[in-house]
């Protein structure tokens, strides 16, 4: 006999998706491991890896063709199921804004817990954020990835925003002094940088001379 109870309870349970955005202008291995710690200590059920064609606050700042940066991505997150990629950002004209893409995501995503994975430095700067009270509304969670140097003034940003603190998850991770600018400049250089990107991301970056 069918246990219909818990079928029912199945379907009410709302999935638990990490959204991680950035320009991922080369994705690297520190952006695995945060995403990675971040889907398990927070139990999410998938991570979207939301590419941002062009940061709305750095409008004329250089980055490779799109085409090439979701290629990467794509070739980054191929082993893990759970992770995936998300074009919100691609398929619509900039800017492109978070508060903006989290009511998309929460249209297409409408029984699901939306977690907005962001550094340590990005909620110190929310205050700075187009609509940052619309961005804590409409999530389930911040999982805030911090470093152990960060200073984060959470009681003025909870004066701010009353009841920001009860939306915080602090994420913990190895820290890898690992960024996509230094992997560029090391490219630009001639200087080392194979061990700091998955393997097939080396590949391509190689067949397609990026970064040069």
């Amino acid at each position: 006999m069918r246990n219909w109870g818990a079928s029912i309870i199945l379907l009410v349970m709302s999935e638990r998706i990490g959204v991680f955005g950035g320009t991922f202008d080369p994705p690297h291995l520190g952006h695995l491991i945060l995403a990675a710690e971040a889907q398990a200590q927070l139990g999410l059920e998938r991570v979207l890896w939301v590419l941002t064609p062009q940061p709305p606050h750095k409008p004329t700042h250089p980055l490779t063709p799109l085409t090439h940066r979701v290629a990467m991505v794509q070739r980054t997150i191929a082993e893990n199921t759970c992770f995936e990629l998300s074009t919100v950002e691609i398929e619509r004209p900039g800017p492109h804004y978070t508060a903006d893409t989290l009511q998309i995501l929460q249209r297409q995503y409408p029984a699901s817990q939306l977690f907005l994975l962001i550094g340590g430095d990005s909620l110190r700067d929310l205050p700075g954020w187009k609509q940052p009270q619309a961005i804590i509304a409409a999530v389930h969670a911040l999982g805030v990835m911090r470093r152990p140097d960060d200073r984060i003034p959470l009681e003025a940003l909870e004066q701010l925003f009353p009841g920001l603190s009860n939306k915080l998850c602090f994420v913990h991770s190895p820290q890898l002094e690992i960024s996509s600018s230094l992997i560029r400049q090391r490219i630009a250089e001639r200087g080392h940088y194979r061990y700091y990107l998955p393997a097939s991301v080396y590949d391509y970056i190689q067949e397609w001379g990026l970064y040069r």
